[in-house]
């Protein structure tokens, strides 16, 4: 592709193009975003799971989980995987 053709989007978005400290700002926001959603998600999940095991433990089983692994999932903190 010709450097002249391309428009300004396309050249910043290479790897190796400069890019000012907005764009990097920008990309540390959503990374960021990211993770915060990842660790409400994984919260979310630990606190049903939890749920699940009181109020229905057969369903447990129909999800293919043993007692101990629902234990250790919902001892994890926030930042666990």
């Amino acid at each position: 592709m010709n450097d002249t053709l391309a428009s300004a989007p396309h050249q910043a978005a290479r790897p190796g193009t400069p890019q000012g400290p907005a764009e990097v700002s920008r990309r540390r926001m959503t990374t960021l975003r990211s993770i915060i959603a990842t660790w409400r998600e994984q919260t979310r999940f630990r606190w049903d799971l939890k749920q699940m095991s009181k109020d229905n433990p057969h369903l447990i089983d129909d999800i293919g989980l043993t007692k101990r692994q629902v234990e250790a999932e919902i001892a994890k903190r926030f930042w666990q995987g």
